[in-house]
């Protein structure tokens, strides 16, 4: 039998580049299929939105439109669409019952049911406060003065006179009493309507015909069951189907001149369990018909600005000019190298060079037509216990089965122990926002914990970092941010968002700076514990007041505006700062404590065993504590007021659980901290790819809500995928940008997704004195990083999301490049300096924010 090494050496390395390549073609081709063969029919979505759709949950509360999201109105969206303008209902019971739903939708104080008995056969008005008129005519057999008038041009509706929507509902009353005529008259009252519609001016700007509404004939009284059948309500919504639809050689009328829309997807929403006398449906119900209404009239007509939660019936938006020229530039600049590298200079292509450029171009190319046009489907999130359980299990157990232990004990929160936790929370998180579960008090909580978590790391790390190395120069504080905020920038211009809305990237930044302020602010006083204790306890005073006192931020995001045409909500900024206001603190004093303890030697003390088997028993408790505090909170706003107070201890706890002997420190999941070496990348790309509609829903690669599961494994292999070239690709970007004048940057290689970065690790602290790190600039920099003694420097840093480093080199012989080679890549004599570089960037972005249209 071959033992477990000689089968790894036999394994492609780059089956998993392969494999993932196919995934993306798959999703491609299926995605090409569905638009070419099906979406011409339907491009919008409108055909999905009125005919077919299913229950995503037993309790019937989410109706899923098929291959489309279903948008929630609220108040106030309604009232813009609708602008003061009259909705009419006319016809019987059922479509009263509509008509008090839609107003309450729009007015929540508005009544859901007549007053008394003696109203309910009567004309109803209801006024909305934002100024739009609901109206209800009961005329159940369609032969009112009100319909009859609109139909024969007694009264002038066309223009702003009339209706924002008109909704006609009848057919039961014709089959409860047939001396009415039954289904011929109804048939006969059809035919005219349909003949007056298409021959009529406009009536209202959209008209829906109720189809008639299928009962449950066992819940039915004996007198509406001997003459309402189910057979002949199929056969009345045939006809009507056939009116609206008819075929192309049919002679019958259509409705030409005003739109017209049959929602037979009322029918199938209908279940016995939501009706107590078989006829009459539960508001629950009639509320989201009444949703699926205001989707049909509003979704096409509200401003398109992000985010594009509303894909039926919705057309996305044509691109400006200045965002179509971005986005043509950044789409066409992986090819453009890859020309001008094979027909303007050696013509041979190293993928080295070509490839960063070629993974932002076509990345950005997919996150386009994922999420900026109808190429794949997009559904809505949908929460499932059972799921979220199974999901979390099954990534454990892939978390589990992946570790790997290393012989040397690599210290307090090493490289890889850091990736594996930023992993594991990723994925955590991840899948929290898949499910939609931010509803649930229960997981939200924690999960508020893990992005403190993150916050945690970027103190420690950072500070760490400066306490090491001391190095405090301009060049570090580009890489940081230029490697933050790479991807975010371009994503908030090509995709036409706001900047701020992929939060964790600012708010890191943020953080990064305000650590930054406070090691390099007396920097000579960092040696000197008790100093440096003042330095970091007055910063997060200082922090503290201005988040709390609100006109200092307010005054800044002013000033953006009025400077850098930058229009963020102070409101929002501090609500998303203030639930983590001092976990960055926390992180830091940890530093501090980590480096004394190391400088000090305390783990040496004869007593240090015993302090540390009462911390390991004092972290269990506090995080068996949390758990139970956390489930004990009414609500997730509840807990929302302790977050910021309590975080830090389950945060800690971990991080000393976690490194609580040789053997916790030096086993790692590889797995999970795959993932986290691209963190920063998944938490962005989630929000265009894999999810859908900015975050608001998901993604579909294969039509049909019954594929979500495979849909749910062939995106996400997707996804990691881009997220991890990206990863791959931002930072050597990086490295081009942040590169000094007189460096000359050799490639580094790509490795295989998944392959062993342990050789990129092997230069750490002789005593294991690891701390976090994040490759800003390509590795090979790095070599030559050692003090005056010659003994190698701590690795860098991280802030809390870094990608994977690269193990292989270029051969120092490169093929001879051409003289736009030279300047392209820098290697020309003529070259601009880093605050060259970022300044002209700053001047492109003040323009380009001044230069673009108002959404």
């Amino acid at each position: 039998m071959p033992s477990s090494k000689a089968a790894s050496v036999g394994l492609n390395p780059s089956w998993p580049h392969f494999g993932c390549i196919v995934a993306v073609g798959l999703g491609l081709f299926a995605g090409l299929a569905r638009y070419i063969l099906s979406d011409w029919t339907d491009p919008i979505h409108c055909s999905s939105l009125l005919n077919r759709g299913s229950w995503l949950d037993s309790a019937q509360r989410t109706w899923q439109p098929d291959g489309c999201m279903l948008h929630s109105y609220t108040v106030e969206e309604g009232s813009n669409c609708l602008a003061s303008r009259e909705v009419v209902f006319v016809g019987d019971s059922v479509t009263r019952k509509l008509f008090f739903q839609l107003a309450h939708v729009l007015d929540p104080s508005l009544p859901t049911a007549p007053s008394d008995a003696d109203s309910k056969h009567a004309d109803h008005k209801l006024h909305a406060k934002s100024g739009v008129q609901v109206t209800f005519y009961w005329d159940p057999y369609l032969n009112g003065s009100y319909i009859q008038n609109a139909l024969t041009f007694r009264e002038r509706l066309d223009g702003p006179s009339a209706p924002s929507l008109l909704i006609l509902g009848s057919g039961l009353w014709y089959l409860r009493y047939p001396a009415s005529g039954g289904i011929l008259a109804w048939e006969a009252k059809m035919e005219r309507i349909f003949t007056a519609l298409s021959r009529r001016l406009k009536i209202a700007d959209h008209v829906v015909v109720l189809p008639v509404e299928q009962v449950i004939s066992s819940k039915l009284s004996p007198a509406r069951a001997a003459t309402i059948h189910p057979s002949d309500i199929e056969a009345m919504n045939s006809d009507l189907y056939h009116r609206i639809n008819p075929p192309t050689h049919s002679r019958r009328p259509t409705s030409s001149n005003n739109q017209v829309s049959l929602p037979l997807v009322f029918n199938q929403m209908l279940l016995p369990s939501l009706t107590e006398d078989g006829l009459h449906y539960s508001d629950t119900l009639i509320k989201m018909q009444a949703n699926i209404l205001l989707n049909l009239r509003c979704n096409d007509q509200l401003a398109k600005r992000f985010p594009f939660d509303k894909t039926c019936c919705n057309r996305y938006p044509i691109p400006s000019f200045l965002q179509l020229f971005i986005l043509g530039c950044i789409i066409l600049w992986g090819p453009y190298t890859l020309y001008v590298s094979y027909f303007l200079g050696s013509r041979t292509v190293t993928l080295e060079r070509e490839l960063p450029s070629f993974i932002i171009s076509s990345s950005v190319a997919l996150l386009y037509a994922a999420d900026r046009t109808g190429f794949w489907l997009k559904e809505q999130k949908q929460f499932n216990p059972l799921i979220f359980a199974f999901l979390c299990l099954g990534s454990l157990l892939v978390g589990l089965l992946t570790v790997k232990r290393v012989d040397k004990d690599p210290g307090f929160m090493s490289r890889d122990q850091t990736d594996e936790w930023k992993g594991w929370m990723q994925v955590a998180i991840l899948i929290y926002h898949y499910l939609g579960a931010s509803k649930i008090s229960g997981i939200y909580n924690p999960i508020r914990v893990l992005v403190a978590s993150y916050l945690f790391m970027t103190g420690y790390g950072h500070t760490m970092f400066y306490l090491r190395k001391a190095d405090f120069g301009f060049l570090r504080i580009a890489q940081v941010m230029v490697r933050l905020n790479l991807l975010t920038i371009i994503l908030a211009y090509t995709m036409n968002t706001d900047y701020i809305s992929y939060y964790f990237s600012p708010l890191v930044s943020m953080w990064y700076l305000i650590i930054y302020g406070t090691m390099a602010i007396g920097r000579q006083l960092n040696d000197r514990t008790a100093l440096l204790l003042c330095k970091i306890s007055l910063s997060a005073a200082l922090v503290t007041w201005v988040m709390h006192a609100n006109w200092p931020l307010e005054a800044l995001f002013d000033l953006l505006a009025r400077v850098c045409r930058i229009h963020w909500s102070s409101r929002e900024w501090a609500f998303r700062v203030n639930l983590d206001l001092w976990i960055v603190y926390v992180g830091m004093l940890t530093a501090v404590a980590v480096a004394k303890t190391r400088d000090y030697r305390l783990a040496d003390h004869k007593y240090w065993p015993v302090a540390v088997n009462c911390v390991i028993a004092l972290s269990g408790l506090i995080l068996v504590w949390f758990f139970a505090f956390e489930l004990y909170q009414e609500s997730k706003f509840a807990y929302n007021l302790w977050h910021p107070y309590i975080s830090f201890f389950p945060v800690l706890a971990f991080a000393l659980l976690r490194n609580a002997n040789a053997i916790m420190r030096s086993a790692s999941s590889r797995a999970f901290s795959f993932i986290g070496r691209c963190s920063l990348e998944t938490f962005i790309v989630q929000f265009h790819f894999w999810l859908a509609g900015d975050s608001k829903g998901v993604l579909l690669v294969l039509p049909g809500t019954r594929w979500r599961s495979v849909n749910f494994v062939l995106t996400t292999i997707m996804f990691v995928y881009i997220s991890d070239r990206l990863a791959y690709a931002t930072v050597e970007i990086t490295s081009w940008i942040c590169a000094k004048a007189s460096d000359a940057l050799p490639f580094p290689v790509t490795i295989p997704m998944g392959g062993n970065s342990s050789a990129v690790h092997s230069e750490s602290d002789a005593d294991g004195a690891q701390e976090v790190s994040i490759p800003l600039i390509s590795p090979h920099l790095d070599h030559h990083m050692k003090d005056a003694n010659g003994n190698p420097l701590p690795p860098e840093p991280d802030t809390p999301l870094r990608p994977r480093r690269w193990v292989d080199r270029l051969a120092e012989q490169a093929p001879a490049s051409s003289n736009l080679q030279k300047i392209w890549y820098r290697e020309g004599q003529w070259r601009f300096g880093v605050k060259a570089r970022l300044t002209l960037a700053i001047c492109v972005l003040w323009l380009l924010n001044w230069l673009w249209p108002d959404s």
